[in-house]
């Protein structure tokens, strides 16, 4: 069974180009850092809110990884929210993708 062509474009995984990157590790910085400065407010599902934003553009910029689902989960935790989540897995997804593109260059090649 094929997967509609929507889906198929949803979990594509884009060619990583300098401007991805830098907007990718922009949003983790730009969500962790607002949630460290919002958090001390306590704002009921503000910080769902910011995860959801920050999950939706870095699959979008840098492509879904699984590496972001317990991301997600982890900003659930009340202590560990605080910690820079958005910003280390992005930082391994791009560098996990950028092996895999390089990796993928050497077999074609």
């Amino acid at each position: 069974m094929k997967l509609p062509d929507s889906l198929n474009r949803m979990f594509r995984v884009p060619k990583l180009t300098w401007p991805r990157i830098i907007l990718a590790l922009a949003v983790a910085l730009f969500a962790d850092g607002l949630q460290i400065l919002l958090g001390a407010f306590g704002w009921l599902f503000l910080d769902q809110a910011i995860d959801c934003v920050a999950m939706a553009l870095t699959s979008w910029l840098i492509g879904f990884h699984w590496l972001l689902l317990p991301t997600f989960v982890l900003e659930l935790v009340p202590v560990l929210e605080d910690l820079p989540t958005w910003t280390a897995c992005t930082i391994a997804v791009i560098a996990l993708r950028k092996r895999g593109q390089r990796d993928a260059g050497k077999s074609s090649g």
